[in-house]
């Protein structure tokens, strides 16, 4: 299995050695009111600065490059088409991420269904040398079962509350909860087997 650090790197190395940029700098003030008018090279500077951290998003919940790029192509036609009912400025990235969670959720659940389970679930040994590196314990939470991860991810790794996420995912908040208590137990369980 790949690693989701190195499919992200690739993602990176492709985009930055097959793209030819020049865009003049502007404020994010102006990027968001070149982007209402459909200016695209205020739409190509959004993407810029934001594809790295939302397709950061996309690949945690998808799981799947291909998917991600997909979700992160559709996931920014949503955003520039919709840009113009963003209430405050200051809200844009949190924004555009909901735009890429949501876009990302919507793909999986039509791919498949996901799957919410009440108890432990059992999940292969993950090889984790160091707990305490960043790079296994991503592959510790990419190996977590589909609900658990993605509970997992919008709540400690996204900041949303448990009612949030509920609503996001059309769950319970109790089911969010048992969720996030099941992944976390799984967690520890991988990283200190393997200490």
């Amino acid at each position: 299995m790949a690693t989701v650090i190195s499919q992200e790197v690739a993602y990176k190395d492709y985009r930055v050695k097959n793209t030819s940029i020049d865009i003049e700098y502007q404020s994010i003030d102006d990027i968001i009111e070149g982007c209402r008018r459909k200016k695209r090279e205020s739409q190509k500077q959004l993407y810029f600065n934001y594809c790295d951290e939302l397709f950061t998003t996309a690949i945690r919940i998808l799981h799947d490059q291909h998917m991600a790029e997909d979700s992160l192509h559709d996931a920014f036609l949503k955003i520039f088409r919709d840009i113009k009912q963003l209430k405050s400025n200051d809200s844009l990235k949190p924004w555009m991420k909901r735009v890429v969670i949501n876009t990302s959720l919507h793909m999986l659940q039509r791919r498949r269904r996901i799957e919410y389970t009440d108890g432990t679930a059992l999940i292969d040994n993950v090889q984790v040398w160091d707990p305490l590196n960043g790079e296994h314990i991503e592959k510790a939470i990419m190996s977590l079962p589909e609900g658990y991860r993605i509970v997992f991810l919008l709540i400690e790794v996204e900041g949303y509350k448990h009612q949030e996420a509920a609503k996001i995912l059309g769950i319970s908040e109790g089911t969010s909860k048992s969720q996030l208590h099941y992944a976390k137990q799984s967690l520890k369980r991988m990283l200190n087997d393997n200490k």
